[in-house]
């Protein structure tokens, strides 16, 4: 209990000593041991480092997800030690919504189809986006957060450390300096002999410290080393995914080429008053030449002279403009025929129990 009691008291007068150093320092009453010019550069550069880390890290989390409330809510989780749950990214909303939408303006029209092969597309961009997130947080977000709660606090630890030895140590030196000074000559060699000793212990203490202090901040060298690491990683993950989105835009851009730039419907035929109302396949603006050109044009001259009928490829999705004619989907294969008294530009189609007019110039015959 007395030892206990003394120690207090000793860790009491050392705290006492310190805040009447640290207040002298301020006042210019007392003198300070000034670090080298060395070992002031390392602090500034572990300083700086730690600043630069917290805005690039902050930003990167901005970047990765740019709603504020879901971040708060994930770092909730992250601190709870708990699963973030799972949630459709933006993207995936899109996607998502495209191809509900799709479905219900009918994958066998045009517009539906289109819809329906956006929204599996921007699913696929949001699933490279989950993987982009999911490897920079490993990668990159978690080394920089480990250095700000692990290293740099270990940093702070030894510098608060270092200082309060060099506040003992300057009170040791001005407790010599006073010692000296005293009139009373029979105590100065008695109060000399005791300030010396505390010097000496002092000054052993502030350069053991200031040695672990000096080995963890040019440990910052390393720190660069490893950061640098992960700043490859995490452009190697950016390239693997915009590389990615361009790959998927790509093929969407292929099959939408495939599709007929027409827009006629049953609303915007122009009639003449008590005449039939006749349909006009317009021409994709896109993708390779009707099947009705020079070269081709043979086969259809063929099987509308003359009886039969034939196979043939759809090259592109076809919306039917009224009731007697027949959509089509692109790659599908339907039989043809020709109708005695029928337009030239097109023929009659059969897809198992439908039947219906079709434009020839969205046709290729097979042999």
């Amino acid at each position: 209990m007395d030892f206990n009691v003394k120690r207090l008291a000793a860790d009491a007068g050392t705290l006492f000593s310190r805040a009447v150093q640290f207040t002298e320092e301020k006042f210019g009453q007392a003198e300070k041991t000034e670090l080298d010019a060395h070992f002031e550069n390392l602090l500034t550069r572990a300083e700086t480092t730690k600043h630069w880390t917290e805005k690039i890290l902050k930003q990167t989390e901005v970047l990765l997800q740019p709603n504020p409330n879901v971040r708060i809510e994930e770092f909730l989780y992250e601190k709870l030690d708990k699963k973030v749950p799972t949630r459709m990214n933006n993207h995936e909303l899109l996607g998502q919504s495209m191809i509900d939408s799709g479905n219900e303006f009918g994958p066998g029209t045009a517009y539906g189809n289109a819809l329906i092969k956006c929204g599996e597309t921007e699913k696929q961009i949001g699933g490279a986006e989950r993987e982009l997130i999911q490897s920079s947080a490993i990668n990159f977000l978690t080394p920089f957060r480990n250095f700000l709660e692990g290293d740099f606090k270990t940093i702070l630890k030894e510098r608060k450390l270092l200082q309060n030895k060099r506040l003992d140590l300057d009170a040791a030196k001005t407790k010599l300096k006073k010692a000296k000074m005293a009139d009373a000559r029979a105590l100065v060699s008695y109060y000399c002999f005791y300030a010396e000793q505390d010097l000496k212990m002092t000054q052993s203490e502030f350069d053991r410290q200031a040695e672990i202090t000096r080995l963890l901040l040019e440990g910052i060298n390393s720190t660069h080393a490893h950061h640098l690491h992960c700043l490859n990683d995490f452009v190697e993950a950016q390239m693997t995914y915009y590389a990615q989105c361009y790959q998927y835009m790509v093929d969407l851009q292929k099959q939408l080429g495939n599709f007929p730039s027409a827009f006629s419907s049953n609303n915007n035929q122009s009639t003449a008053s008590g005449a039939a109302s006749i349909s006009v396949p317009i021409l994709p603006l896109s993708g390779p030449l009707p099947a009705n050109t020079a070269n081709a044009s043979s086969g259809f001259t063929e099987l509308q002279n003359f009886s039969g009928s034939r196979k043939a490829r759809v090259l592109y999705d076809y919306d039917a403009a009224g009731s007697n004619e027949l959509s089509l989907l692109a790659d599908e294969v339907i039989m043809v025929s020709s109708v005695p008294g029928m337009d030239s530009d097109w023929l009659m189609g059969e897809r198992g129990n439908q039947k219906g007019k079709v434009p020839i110039t969205y046709l290729e015959l097979l042999n």
